[in-house]
C-alpha cells in the first residue's frame, strides 16, 4: 500500500514538471507564432520578384531560420531584426509590421515599396534603426513614428513622400539621424527640430520645404552635418547656427534665402564646408569667416554679395576651394589669399572686381583651376602664373588686362582650358601653350594678339577647341590642324590671314565649326570640305573666295548654318544644296552667284533665315520656297535679276518677321495671300515692275512709301487710292534726304516704339550711302548691294554647336550703332574690323559717353543725348557675342518703348528735330 501511494505520488510529481515544460513551450511558441503570422502577413502583401523569401513557410515551428529574419538568442525568442533590403521587393508595406514589438532594427530600403507608410511602426516602441529609404513610398510621414523614443537612425531619402514634417518628429529623443533627402517634402521645419539635442545629421535636401529655418535649430547641440539643399527656404539665416559648436557641414544651396551672412558663422569653428550658393544674400562677406581655421570648401557663389572681400579671408589656412563667382563683389583681389597655401580653386568670376591681378597668386603651388573672368581688372597676366606646375584651367576672359601673355606658359604644368578672350592682350600667341599634351579649349579671342600660330599649337593632338577670333593673327590657314583627330572647333575669325584654304581641311573628321570669316583668303573652296561629315556651323563670309561652290559640299547632312555671303563666288547653286535638311540659316548674299534659284530650297523646312541678297539670280522665284514653313528671321532675295509673278505661296510663310525682294524686275501684283503674313515686321518691295493695289493689311497700309518706290503700277495705302495718279514713282530730291538725316536718326532714337524695326529698313533706304544711293534711284538703277536695307550679323559667336535661337536680331543691334555713331557696319582692321568691336573697344576705353555718337549732330541737349545713350545701349544688347545673352525682338520694342516715354517725360517738345551741325546754318 505504501510502495502503491510512493508510486503514484512520483507519477504526480512528474505529470506535472511534463505540463509546466509543455505551458512554458506553448507560450514561446506562441510569441514566436504570433510574429510569424504578422511576417506572413506582410509576405503576403508582396511581390517577390526572385523568391527571396522562399523559405517563409507557414508549417515551420518558428520563422528564425528565415532569410531576413533574427531572433533574440535568450530564454524567450522574440524576433527582433527585420532586413530585406535589395531584394527587389515591390508590394506594400503590411500594417501587420506593427505587431512585431520586440523590433529594434527594420531595414527595407532599395527596394520598390509603394503606398504610405504604416503608421503602426509607432507600435514598434524599441525600434532603434528604421531604413525605408530608396523605394516609391508616397503619402506623409506618419505623426505616430514620434512615439519610437529609441529611434537612433531614420532613413526615408529617395521616395515620393509628401506633405510637412510633423511636429512630433521633435519627440525623438535618441535621434542621431535623419535622412530625407530626394522627397517631395513641403511646408516648414517643425519648430520642435531643437528638442533633438543627441542629432547629429539632419538631411533634407531636394524637396520643396519652405519658411525660414528655425531660430529653434541652435538647440541641436550635436549636429554636425545640415543639409537643406535644393529646396525653398527663405528668410535670413538665423544667427543662432553660430551656437552649432560641433557643425562640420553647412550646405543650403539653392534656395531662396536671402539678408545677411551672419558673422557669428564665424563662431562654428569646426566647419569644413560651407555651402550657401545659389541664393540671394546679400551685403558683404563677414570677416568674422577669416576665424573658420579648420573650413576646407567655401561655396558662396551666385548670390547677390556686394562690397570688398575680406582680407582675413587669408586665414582660412586649411581651405582648399573658394568660389565667390557670380556675385556684385567689388574691389581689388586681397593679396592675402597667397597666404593659402593648399588653395586649389579660386573662382572670383562675374563679379565687379578692379585693380590688377596679384602678382602674389603666384605662390599658390598647389592651384589647379583660376577664373577671374567677367570682372574690370587690370594690367598684365603674372609672369609667375607660368610657373605654377599644377594648373590645369586659367580662365581671365572679358576684362581689361593688357601686355603680353608670358611665353613660358604651357611649359610646367599640364594645362587643359585656357581662355583669355575679350581683352587688351598684345603680343604673340606662348608657343608652348600645349607643351605637355594636355590642352583642349584655347580662346584667345578679341585681343591684340600678332605673329602666327604657333607650331606647338598646331600639333596639339589633344586640342578640342581653338578660338583666335578677333585679332591681328596673318599667315596661310594652318593646314596642320587637320591631322588633330580630337579638334572640333576653328574659329579664326576676323584676322589677316590669306591665301588658299588648303584640300588638307578635308582631314579634319571631327570638325563642327570651321568659322573663317572676315579674314583675307582667296581662290577657290576646295572640293574637300564635302569630307567634313559632322561640320555643324560653316561661315566663310567676307573673304575674297572666288569660283563656284563645291557640289561636294551637299555631303556635309549634319550642317545647321552656312554663311558664304560677302565673297566672289560665280556659277548656280547646286541643286542639291535642297538636300541639306538640318539647315537653319544659308547665307550666299554679295556674291556673283547666277541662274535660277533651286526650287529644292523649298525641302528645307528647318530654316528660319535665307539670305540671297546681292547677287546675279534670274528667273522666277520658285513657288516652293513657299513651303519654308520655320522661315521665320527673312527671306531677302534684293538686288538680283529676278522676274515674273511674286509667288502666291509666300503667303504661306506665316512666321515670316522681313521680306525684302526689292531692286529686281518682278512684275504683277503683290498677292493678296500675303494678307496670312501676320508676323511680317517690315518689308520692300522698292525698285520693280509691280503694279495693282496693296493687299489690305494693316503693315502695307502704314508703311512708307519708300518700301513701294520704283514700281509705277502700284497704288492703294501709302500710294494714294487706285484711282488717283500713284506717285510711288517719285525720288524725294536729294538735299530734302540729307538735311532729314538728323530728324530721322532721332525718331529713331525718341521714337522707336513697336515699329521701330520697320522704321530701321525704311530710314535704312535713304541713308546708307545717302549721296550714291539717291543719285542711282534718280537714275532708276539697281543700286549696290552694300545698301541693302538688310545687313546680317557678320559672325556668330555662340559656344554651342547646335545654334537654334528663335531670332538672331544681331543685325537690327547694328543697323541701330549705324543710325547712332554715323558710321558703317565694316570698320579699318586697326579700329577692330566692325562696327561692333569698335564700338565695345570705345566705350571699354572711354566710357559710355557722347562721344560715341555721330560727330555731325548737335549734341548740346542733354536729354537727347541721354535718350540716345538708352538706345545705344540697346544696341549693344542686341549684338551681344552669344545668342543666348540678345534679347527677343518683342523686349527690344518694350525697351525702345520705354526710352521713347522716358525721353518724353523729359522734354515736352512734340518735335524731334535735331538737324546736322553742318545745316544748322
Amino acid at each position: 500500500m505504501l510502495g502503491n501511494l510512493k508510486s503514484t505520488g512520483i507519477l504526480e510529481v512528474g505529470f506535472s514538471g511534463f505540463w509546466m515544460v509543455v505551458m512554458l513551450l506553448v507560450c514561446t511558441s506562441e510569441g514566436l507564432n504570433s510574429e510569424m503570422q504578422y511576417l506572413l502577413e506582410l509576405k503576403n502583401g508582396l511581390h517577390d520578384q526572385f523568391n527571396y523569401l522562399g523559405n517563409w513557410k507557414s508549417t515551420d515551428q518558428t520563422p528564425c531560420g528565415w532569410i531576413g529574419v533574427n531572433c533574440t538568442s535568450d530564454y524567450e525568442p522574440v524576433v527582433w531584426s527585420l532586413d530585406l533590403n535589395s531584394m527587389n521587393l515591390s508590394g506594400t508595406l503590411s500594417s501587420s509590421i506593427g505587431g512585431l514589438v520586440h523590433l529594434t532594427y527594420l531595414n527595407v530600403a532599395y527596394n520598390a515599396f509603394t503606398g504610405k507608410i504604416p503608421k503602426e511602426i509607432g507600435n514598434c516602441s524599441k525600434l532603434g534603426h528604421l531604413y525605408l529609404n530608396n523605394n516609391q513610398f508616397s503619402g506623409q510621414i506618419p505623426s505616430e513614428l514620434g512615439k519610437l523614443s529609441f529611434l537612433e537612425s531614420l532613413n526615408i531619402c529617395n521616395n515620393m513622400i509628401s506633405g510637412a514634417m510633423p511636429e512630433e518628429l521633435g519627440n525623438l529623443s535618441s535621434l542621431v539621424e535623419f535622412v530625407a533627402y530626394t522627397n517631395n517634402l513641403t511646408g516648414p521645419l517643425p519648430h520642435s527640430i531643437g528638442n533633438l539635442k543627441n542629432m547629429k545629421t539632419f538631411r533634407a535636401g531636394q524637396n520643396a520645404i519652405s519658411g525660414s529655418i528655425p531660430a529653434e535649430i541652435s538647440g541641436c547641440q550635436s549636429l554636425e552635418m545640415l543639409g537643406l539643399a535644393q529646396n525653398d527656404l527663405g528668410g535670413a539665416l538665423p544667427k543662432e547656427i553660430g551656437m552649432l559648436q560641433n557643425l562640420t557641414d553647412l550646405i543650403l544651396w539653392d534656395n531662396q534665402l536671402d539678408g545677411l551672412i551672419p558673422k557669428e558663422l564665424g563662431n562654428c569653428t569646426n566647419l569644413d564646408t560651407l555651402a550657401l550658393y545659389a541664393n540671394s544674400l546679400g551685403g558683404q562677406i563677414p570677416k568674422e569667416i577669416g576665424n573658420l581655421k579648420f573650413l576646407k570648401k567655401l561655396y558662396l557663389y551666385r548670390n547677390d554679395l556686394n562690397g570688398t572681400i575680406p582680407r582675413e579671408i587669408g586665414n582660412m589656412s586649411m581651405v582648399t576651394e573658394i568660389d565667390f563667382s557670380e556675385n556684385y563683389l567689388t574691389g581689388e583681389i586681397p593679396t592675402e589669399f597667397s597666404e593659402i597655401k593648399g588653395l586649389r580653386l579660386l573662382y572670383l568670376f562675374q563679379n565687379q572686381l578692379t585693380g590688377v591681378i596679384p602678382n602674389e597668386l603666384s605662390s599658390l603651388r598647389n592651384l589647379t583651376k583660376l577664373d577671374l573672368s567677367i570682372n574690370y581688372l587690370t594690367g598684365p597676366i603674372p609672369f609667375g602664373f607660368q610657373y605654377l606646375t599644377q594648373m590645369l584651367q586659367l580662365q581671365l576672359f572679358d576684362n581689361s588686362l593688357s601686355g603680353g601673355i608670358p611665353q613660358g606658359l604651357g611649359l610646367y604644368s599640364r594645362l587643359w582650358v585656357v581662355d583669355f578672350s575679350d581683352n587688351h592682350l598684345t603680343g604673340r600667341i606662348p608657343p608652348h601653350i600645349c607643351r605637355q599634351s594636355n590642352l583642349i579649349l584655347l580662346n584667345l579671342g578679341s585681343n591684340k594678339l600678332y605673329g602666327n600660330i604657333p607650331t606647338g599649337i598646331i600639333n596639339c593632338e589633344t586640342l578640342v577647341q581653338l578660338r583666335l577670333v578677333g585679332n591681328r593673327l596673318a599667315g596661310s590657314f594652318p593646314s596642320g590642324l587637320c591631322k588633330l583627330v580630337n579638334l572640333s572647333a576653328i574659329e579664326l575669325d576676323q584676322n589677316m590671314f590669306s591665301g588658299p584654304i588648303p584640300p588638307e581641311i578635308g582631314y579634319c573628321q571631327k570638325l563642327q565649326r570651321l568659322h573663317i570669316a572676315n579674314n583675307y583668303f582667296s581662290s577657290e573652296l576646295p572640293k574637300e570640305i564635302g569630307n567634313l561629315s559632322q561640320l555643324v556651323t560653316f561661315n566663310i563670309s567676307s573673304n575674297m573666295l572666288t569660283g563656284r561652290i563645291p557640289p561636294e559640299i551637299v555631303n556635309c547632312k549634319m550642317l545647321q548654318r552656312l554663311d558664304l555671303s560677302r565673297n566672289n563666288f560665280v556659277g548656280s547653286l547646286p541643286n542639291e544644296l535642297g538636300t541639306l535638311l538640318q539647315l537653319e540659316l544659308l547665307k550666299l548674299s554679295e556674291n556673283k552667284f547666277s541662274g535660277k534659284i533651286p526650287a529644292a530650297l523649298g525641302n528645307l523646312s528647318h530654316l528660319t533665315e535665307l539670305e540671297m541678297g546681292g547677287n546675279l539670280f534670274s528667273g522666277e522665284i520658285p513657288p516652293e520656297l513657299g513651303d519654308l514653313s520655320s522661315l521665320q528671321i527673312a527671306m531677302n532675295l534684293s538686288y538680283n535679276n529676278l522676274s515674273g509673278n511674286i509667288p502666291l505661296e509666300l503667303g504661306n510663310l506665316n512666321l515670316l518677321e522681313f521680306l525684302l525682294l526689292n531692286n529686281n524686275h518682278l512684275s504683277g501684283e503683290i498677292p493678296s495671300t500675303f494678307e496670312n503674313l501676320s508676323s511680317l515686321l517690315g518689308c520692300n518691295f522698292s525698285y520693280n515692275d509691280l503694279s495693282g493695289p496693296l493687299p489690305l493689311i494693316p503693315l502695307f497700309q502704314n508703311m512708307a512709301v519708300s518700301s513701294f518706290i520704283g514700281n509705277k503700277g502700284l497704288c492703294g495705302g501709302p500710294l494714294g487710292n487706285c484711282g488717283e495718279n500713284p506717285s510711288s514713282g517719285s525720288v524725294p530730291p536729294l538735299k530734302s534726304v540729307t538735311t532729314s538725316r538728323g530728324r530721322i536718326i532721332t525718331i529713331v532714337a525718341t521714337a522707336v516704339g513697336g515699329v521701330s524695326l520697320i522704321l530701321i529698313v525704311i530710314i535704312l533706304y535713304f541713308i546708307i550711302r545717302p549721296s550714291k544711293m539717291v543719285v542711282s534711284l534718280q537714275d532708276n538703277e539697281i543700286s549696290s548691294p552694300d545698301s541693302d536695307v538688310y545687313f546680317p550679323p557678320k559672325e556668330e559667336y555662340a559656344y554651342t554647336m547646335k545654334v537654334t535661337e528663335k531670332c538672331d536680331i544681331y543685325s537690327y543691334g547694328v543697323v541701330l550703332l549705324e543710325l547712332l555713331t554715323g558710321k558703317t557696319p565694316v570698320q579699318p582692321l586697326d579700329l577692330g574690323g566692325d562696327l561692333v568691336t569698335w564700338a565695345r573697344n570705345y566705350i571699354r576705353n572711354h566710357s559710355l559717353t557722347s562721344g560715341v555718337l555721330d560727330a555731325r549732330l548737335n549734341l548740346e541737349d542733354k536729354s537727347t543725348v541721354d535718350h540716345m545713350i538708352l538706345v545705344l545701349k540697346v544696341a549693344l544688347m542686341c549684338t551681344s557675342m552669344s545668342p543666348f545673352d540678345r534679347p527677343s525682338m518683342r523686349e527690344v520694342v518694350l525697351m525702345l518703348v520705354e526710352s521713347n516715354e522716358r525721353k518724353r517725360s523729359l522734354n515736352s517738345s512734340p518735335t524731334y528735330d535735331l538737324p546736322l551741325k553742318d545745316d544748322a546754318s
